[in-house]
């Protein structure tokens, strides 16, 4: 089943830049030490939250089953790359409850435009009968 275009509006930050490392504390009466840990940017999280509002076709549709991805991204600039802000396209997609795992995408169409007037992202998911 395909479910028709999707799009986004904003760009799709790379999955690579998105995440600070930070120490989480202990707790030192329990003897715990501290550790190392990871911690999603502003930037992610607003565009998480962005994207969670503007997939309204997608959002809650809950696919569990495999499918394919075709996705154009549209950059303000040449500078990102476009296989960094795929995982995160997907990760967004759980995010909204679009799919249910990204292990069941089994082929990615995606595309790298251009656009520094209007970045986006234009995807759909095509599901694939078991």
């Amino acid at each position: 089943m395909d479910f028709g275009t999707q799009i986004i509006k904003g760009t799709a930050p790379s999955k690579s830049n998105c995440y600070r490392i930070i120490i989480v504390k202990g707790d030192k009466r329990k003897g715990e030490k501290d550790h190392g840990g990871l911690r999603k940017t502003d930037a992610l999280v607003a565009y998480e939250n962005a994207f969670y509002m503007q997939c309204g076709k997608y959002r809650n549709l809950k696919i569990d089953s495999f499918f394919e991805f075709y996705v154009d991204v549209y950059y303000p600039s040449n500078r990102s790359d476009l296989d960094n802000s795929l995982k995160t396209l997907l990760d967004c997609l759980q995010y909204t409850k679009t799919i249910t795992n990204d292990n069941k995408c089994i082929q990615i169409h995606a595309r790298k435009f251009i656009d520094a007037a209007d970045p986006r992202v234009e995807f759909r998911i095509v599901t694939i009968d078991n």
